[in-house]
């Protein structure tokens, strides 16, 4: 779990950086797709795992 909560850090302040530096439009789209696709992932997992959390 703490993995997860990490990497969701992570991708959100790629995301910020993306919006604050106007030329990193890019590092914002990657950065939601990441934080999106991780939130899934471990959505899904906690389900499929009996919902432990």
């Amino acid at each position: 779990m703490g993995l997860l909560v990490g990497l969701l850090v992570i991708w959100a302040v790629l995301a910020v950086l993306g919006i604050v530096v106007k030329g990193l439009f890019w590092l914002l789209v990657v950065g939601v797709v990441l934080f999106v696709a991780t939130g899934v992932i471990g959505f899904v997992k906690r389900k499929t795992l009996g919902g432990r959390g």
